[in-house]
C-alpha cells in the first residue's frame, strides 16, 4: 500500500471553482472550455439536492451555494480549462477530485520528530505561536467518565443550560443509525449521497459522531454523551459504509446543509496532507461563501501522527483551509492525544480549537463513549473525529444563546476557549467551552 502521504488519492474527475458573484459567466466558460453541453445545477432540483446516482452519472454539476463544479474531463480539456484560470475571472481555480475518508487512527505514518523540529525551525511565525505564554496556562485536570462522559464535563457542557432548541446541525459522514432507540422522537432529516447506499449507518462513524454532537439528555444507559441535545439533526451519509467518499459527495452534501439552514456542519472526515502542502483554493472558498451564508463548517484535523515515536504530521484535507474550523483531539487529563496532528505547513493547516478525542484503546484515560449501531448500542473510541462533534455541539449551543451564525459564531467559539499548558500550534486557542451564562 502506497503511502498516504506522499500519494493523493483522486478521482478522475475535477473540482473547478467559479465567481459566486457571476455564476452564469463562470458556468458558460466552463461549457466553452470543456464542450460539455449539459450541466446539472443544484438549484434545479428540491433543496438543491442531487442524488447519489445524478452525481455519478452527470459529466458535470454545479453547486450553486457554493460556486462550484464537479465535472469528467480528458487530459486534453484539463489543460484548456486550466488556461483560463490565468485571466482569474470566470474559472477561478481547478482541482482534482480526492478521495477522503472517515478519519481513523493511522500511528505508523509519520516524519521524524528531528526533521519537524528543524522545518519548524525556519519557520519564524510558527515558533512565536509555539510556546504558550504565562495567561494561556491552566491547571491540569484528569476527568473520567459518571453520569456524564467526561468529554461532557470537560467542556463545560454540563454547566449550561442550553440545548440547541432551534438550531440545525448537519453532520456528513457514514450516515445514521435511525432504528437506534436514543433518537427515538427526535427531529431528523437525512439524506444519501452514496450510489446504492441508504442513510442507514452500517459503518457506526456516524452514528457516534451524531450522538456526541446531538444525542440525548436522557439516553437509557448512562452516561450521558450528547451535547445538543434539542438541536434538529441533518444526517447526510457521504462517505460509504465502508468509510469512504469524494470530493463531490462531500459538496453536494454541504450545498444540501446549507440549502436547509443548517448553521453548524460537522465533517469527521478528510485525507492527509504532507509538509510543504498547502490549502485546497476550491474547499477555502467553499469555506468562506459557507460563513457568508451563515454556516460554520468544522472538521477534523486529522489522526496521521504517532507522537509517542516523534512522528508529527500535517492537518488534513480539508481542515487546513484558513475558513474551515480544525479541530485536535485531547485526552481526559487535557493531554495532546498522540494521534492528532499538528501545524506544520506555514501556508494554510493551521489547529483552531481542540476537542476531547480520547487517546486510543491502550491508553489510561478513557476514550469518547457514544451511540453505535444496533444492537451494539454504545461503544467508545479514539479521533479527532470524536472532538469535531463536541466543538460542533458545542457551536449549536452557542447559536442557540447568541442567535449568532457563520464568522461571528466561529468568534465566540474561539474567545471562549480554555487556554491550556499546551502549544498553540498543537490545540490552537485551546479546549473548547460551553456557554454558561447569558450571551444575547
Amino acid at each position: 500500500m502506497s503511502n498516504p502521504l506522499t500519494t493523493i488519492e483522486t478521482t478522475g474527475r475535477y473540482l473547478v471553482l467559479l465567481p459566486e458573484e457571476d455564476l452564469g459567466s463562470g458556468i458558460r466558460a466552463l461549457t466553452d472550455s470543456t464542450g460539455i453541453s449539459a450541466i446539472a445545477r443544484a438549484a434545479d432540483f428540491e433543496n438543491h439536492t442531487f442524488t447519489a446516482e445524478q452525481l455519478e452519472s452527470s459529466d458535470g454539476v454545479v453547486f450553486d451555494n457554493l460556486g462550484v463544479a464537479v465535472v469528467s474531463l480528458d487530459p486534453d480539456r484539463v489543460q484548456s480549462l486550466r488556461a483560463t484560470t490565468a485571466t482569474g475571472h470566470t474559472i477561478l481555480a481547478v482541482e482534482p477530485e480526492r478521495v477522503l475518508y472517515a478519519i481513523g487512527m493511522n500511528p505508523n505514518m509519520g516524519l521524524s520528530h528531528d526533521y519537524l523540529k528543524g522545518y519548524r525551525d525556519a519557520i519564524n511565525h510558527l515558533v512565536d505561536v509555539a510556546i504558550p505564554s504565562e495567561s494561556q496556562l491552566a491547571a491540569a485536570a484528569k476527568f473520567a467518565d459518571g453520569s456524564t462522559t467526561w468529554g461532557l464535563q470537560a467542556t463545560k457542557v454540563v454547566d449550561t443550560t442550553y440545548s440547541g432548541l432551534g438550531i440545525k446541525v448537519a453532520v456528513l459522514d457514514t450516515g445514521l443509525d435511525l432504528t437506534h432507540p436514543d433518537f427515538a422522537g427526535r427531529k431528523i432529516t437525512s439524506q444519501s449521497f452514496i450510489k446504492g447506499e441508504a442513510v442507514q449507518d452500517k459503518n457506526g462513524h456516524g452514528t457516534h459522531c451524531i450522538g456526541t454532537a446531538c444525542g440525548s439528555k436522557t439516553p437509557a444507559t448512562l452516561p450521558r454523551y450528547g451535547i445538543a441535545y434539542n438541536a434538529e439533526i441533518f444526517a447526510g451519509k457521504v462517505l460509504s459504509n465502508r468509510g469512504s467518499g469524494t470530493d463531490g459527495g462531500i459538496l453536494a452534501g454541504i450545498e444540501w446543509a446549507i440549502t436547509n439552514g443548517c448553521q453548524v456542519i460537522s465533517m469527521s472526515l478528510g485525507a492527509p496532507t504532507r509538509v510543504g502542502d498547502t490549502y485546497s483554493k476550491v474547499y477555502e472558498q467553499v469555506g468562506q461563501r459557507t460563513l457568508r451564508q451563515g454556516s460554520l463548517i468544522i472538521a477534523a484535523a486529522g489522526n496521521e501522527s504517532d507522537r509517542g515515536s516523534g512522528q508529527i504530521n500535517p492537518v488534513g484535507y480539508p481542515a487546513n483551509c484558513p475558513s474551515i474550523m480544525a479541530v485536535a483531539a485531547l485526552d481526559a487529563e487535557l493531554k495532546i492525544s498522540f494521534f492528532s496532528t499538528s501545524s506544520i505547513n506555514p501556508n494554510g493547516g493551521q489547529i483552531d480549537i481542540a476537542g476531547p478525542g480520547g487517546n486510543g484503546p491502550n491508553a489510561s484515560t478513557p476514550e469518547i463513549y457514544s451511540t453505535w449501531p444496533m444492537p451494539t448500542r454504545y461503544k467508545s473510541i479514539s479521533g479527532t473525529s470524536m472532538a469535531t462533534p463536541h466543538v460542533a455541539g458545542i457551536a449549536a449551543l452557542y447559536a442557540e444563546a447568541t442567535g449568532q451564525t457563520g464568522q461571528a459564531l466561529w468568534g465566540l467559539l474561539m474567545r471562549d476557549a480554555q487556554r491550556l499548558s499546551l502549544p498553540s500550534v498543537d490545540v490552537g486557542v485551546g479546549l473548547v467551552q460551553s456557554p454558561i451564562a447569558s450571551l444575547s
